[in-house]
């Protein structure tokens, strides 16, 4: 069986909804060259992978689980081919990289701007993870790194530790304990909190720390970020556990909210790079680890602000 992986693409992007017409136009061949090769195609398998619905094409039972592997070979070709054009021009390649929305204000910049001054050509994709609770880099992901604290099992991931981040109990500045360095959550267990979406792992953090602490917190307002959880503190709607503020963060201060020191040795929580092991990682996306690395041993990364005396 010789399959054409141009039939083959053409398949897939029949399957992902584009008409025959628009695939022969955008490859520059007749709208009857891409129908032969798809018959091709469905003669090599052996049996129907599309069936008309209008002016679309749908997949058949088949065509569904021949996709999935059709999907995997031209991903990986598609890495091959990227990764021969990046070997020639290692400083022009992509970097795709998620990560934790809370590690946005301060390690992303840090880590991204400090290696765009050292190589300015490589291009970066950039986005915050939706759900912190799945890792983003796998063989099937086209992520290469991912910044979190969600650490991924060992064998199947890489995971380098890059800091300790402390939590906080975030509360209004009038709040009876705002004048304390250092509190233990017991003195809030009657307060309402302010609490993230449940995707978020700081959720289930925060949860736990206060388990610990021999109570289950009354959820008054849930919230989307960081950011708008700071503004129902400092508008009096709660309390709220929450990552510390660092020194390279662009977050704004306010004397409206004081972070407290949380009277607890499992207040704090991993931050790390993750990586997949089973998918093969292009030269610029492991210049941009390399660097990530060497920032770590060299201890240049940002320090979190100890709470005010």
């Amino acid at each position: 069986m010789m399959m054409d992986i141009q039939e083959l693409r053409w398949f897939q992007q029949v399957a992902d909804g584009i008409t025959v017409t628009e695939v022969g136009e955008l490859d520059m061949v007749s709208q009857p060259a891409v129908s032969r090769g798809l018959a091709r195609l469905e003669a090599e398998v052996g049996t129907p992978l599309l069936r008309r619905h209008g002016r679309l094409l749908r997949m058949t039972h088949a065509g569904v689980a021949f996709k999935h592997h059709v999907d995997a070979v031209i991903h990986h070709l598609d890495d091959g081919l990227a990764s021969v054009q990046e070997l020639i021009e290692p400083e022009t390649g992509l970097v795709t990289l998620r990560f934790q929305p809370s590690l946005g204000t301060w390690l992303v910049p840090d880590l991204v701007g400090s290696f765009h001054a050292r190589h300015p050509e490589v291009r970066f994709d950039i986005s915050a993870k939706t759900d912190e609770t799945e890792p983003a880099v796998s063989l099937s992901s086209d992520v290469d790194l991912e910044l979190s604290t969600f650490r991924p099992p060992l064998g199947e991931y890489g995971w380098q530790p890059l800091a300790s981040e402390p939590m906080r109990l975030l509360v209004p500045a009038r709040h009876r304990l705002a004048t304390q360095n250092r509190v233990s959550l017991s003195l809030v267990r009657d307060d309402p909190f302010i609490s993230i979406r449940g995707t978020s792992l700081l959720r289930q953090h925060s949860v736990d720390l206060c388990e610990r602490a021999g109570f289950t917190p009354e959820v008054a307002l849930v919230a989307d970020d960081l950011p708008t959880i700071r503004g129902f503190v400092a508008a009096g709607l709660g309390v709220a556990i929450v990552p510390t503020i660092w020194d390279a963060s662009g977050e704004p201060s306010t004397p409206r909210v004081r972070y407290l020191a949380i009277d607890d040795d499992a207040a704090s929580r991993e931050v790390g790079m993750a990586w997949s092991n089973d998918r093969r990682m292009l030269p610029s996306a492991a210049l941009f680890r390399d660097h990530v690395i060497e920032r770590f041993k060299a201890g240049k990364l940002p320090r979190p602000v100890p709470v005010a005396s």
